[in-house]
């Protein structure tokens, strides 16, 4: 474990001839993570990280191995050995109230076609299934029915003892992607560009079997969905490989709010030209959401977009946020947001109120609200006026992290303790706040010292 000491940030040679890349200095004056602890203990490409309390988290990746790490200190705690390929899903179940021994468990599914439950207090191997046809993509624990969801080629449905209560029939060769739960004993499956509606069905006193049955497709989007999440208690968002972002009701399934085309024609230009200046997919590809009382974000290529619920329309955007695709979006505390990409590099955002000296509305064509293709001038009028009278923001850069040499996957947020990445570089960085630790060494070398009577000595 090294720990080192950053006093501020520097731009990588080159970048800024290279993209429109937004910079900062090296006083980077609100960005209070000025320590790291560089974490090592995986020996492939890390790609998940999963909070297990206030002090605790756990990491895996494409070595098969699970590490369970104090975020306060950085130690490697226990490292759990039980699969033989990459993980490719991870999450934790929570102890049952009634309970009374309160152990954490996690599941974690691999390339090898295994799922295991693991105690991380002990570092014990509870239980291990092995008659998956398919990859495990991925996992979601439906605490108040008190069963497990793994979603692969089909769908399968799990109690706390890993016995297998019900599954689907073959879904697709791609697989689930992603999955969430929604009300009325529901759940949404990704599958390709479809999503899927499943309900389940618990035992009753005329079927003591549980069952899970196919409720509605909805077919809305054109290409592969990458990302789902519930977003509050009336909507869930979902994302595609082309950039498409669609605001859906969570009760009866229908679309709110989409929008499309991540690109910027200018109306003067004829069809081929504004097919020119179309990005490629994988630069609007939507990988993430995060969200707030108001807003959702998302990583949309290189950039980050702001999405106002109540308006339906972006009001702040940064399109090269990153000079490379982002792949993990979070929202922290006083208003500022955490990204991740690609090219290696972690940055703090802060969402800020723009000066409305002039109407300076977030051009049309980044979204056609409704539908594909050109802009129409006269039909984007009234959406213009709206964009003009509604007040916008600014996502302005305000750290910006430099340890990992390669793409950054995912990060957590501890409040008490600090940031924590991980990387395709094999580490695991622990970003801490400079100001705070070194007034926890202070307080640590006065309580020290008062011990040995030598503060009285000093004064």
């Amino acid at each position: 474990m090294l720990r080192w000491l950053i006093g501020g940030g520097r731009e990588p040679q080159g970048l800024a001839e290279k993209s429109p890349l937004q910079t900062i200095g090296e006083e980077q004056t609100q960005n209070p993570y000025t320590e790291l602890l560089v974490l090592k203990a995986h020996h492939d490409i890390v790609r998940f990280l999963v909070r297990l309390d206030d002090c605790r988290f756990a990491s895996a990746g494409d070595d098969g191995l699970v590490v369970i790490w104090n975020a306060q200190t950085g130690e490697k705690l226990l490292e759990l050995n039980g699969h033989t390929q990459k993980i490719t899903a991870i999450t934790t179940i929570p102890s049952l109230e009634a309970c009374e021994e309160k152990n954490q468990l996690i599941l974690t599914a691999s390339a090898d076609r295994t799922v295991i439950l693991w105690n991380c207090d002990s570092g014990r191997q509870v239980q291990k299934i092995s008659c998956f046809q398919s990859t495990v993509k991925c996992l979601t624990v439906l605490q108040r029915l008190d069963v497990w969801l793994s979603g692969g080629n089909d769908l399968c449905v799990w109690n706390r003892k890993l016995d297998l209560l019900c599954k689907t029939s073959h879904l697709s060769d791609t697989g689930i992607s992603a999955l969430i739960e929604i009300p009325k004993n529901c759940v949404v499956a990704a599958v390709g560009k479809e999503l899927i509606i499943f309900r389940l069905v618990a035992p009753t006193e005329g079927s003591l079997e549980w069952d899970i049955l196919e409720v509605k497709r909805l077919l809305d989007h054109q290409d592969n969905i990458l990302s789902l999440a519930n977003v509050n208690d009336l909507n869930f968002v979902t994302g595609s490989h082309v950039g498409e972002l669609i605001i859906w009701n969570i009760l009866d399934w229908t679309v709110q709010a989409c929008e499309r085309n991540f690109w910027d024609p200018s109306p003067q230009l004829d069809t081929q030209q504004e097919i020119k200046l179309c990005q490629k997919p994988n630069d609007i590809s939507i990988h993430h959401f995060t969200w707030d009382e108001e807003n959702v974000f998302a990583a949309v290529g290189r950039g980050l977009y702001v999405y106002n619920l109540q308006m339906k329309r972006v009001t702040a955007c940064q399109k090269t946020a990153h000079d490379s695709v982002v792949l993990h979006v979070a929202r922290l505390p006083d208003r500022q947001l955490i990204s991740c990409s690609e090219d290696g590099s972690v940055r703090i955002w802060e969402l800020r109120e723009k000066p409305q000296l002039a109407a300076e509305p977030v051009p049309t064509g980044f979204f056609n609200m409704w539908g594909f293709g050109r802009v129409n001038k006269q039909a984007s009028q009234p959406v213009k006026k709206q964009q003009e009278n509604a007040t916008s923001c600014l996502l302005e850069l305000v750290g910006d992290l430099i340890g990992h040499s390669s793409s950054v996957e995912m990060f957590l947020y501890f409040e008490d303790h600090g940031l924590v990445t991980c990387s395709a570089d094999h580490l695991i960085i622990l970003w801490k706040n400079g100001e705070r630790e070194s007034g926890l060494r202070s307080l640590k070398l006065f309580q020290k010292l008062e011990e040995n009577g030598d503060l009285h000595l000093a004064v």
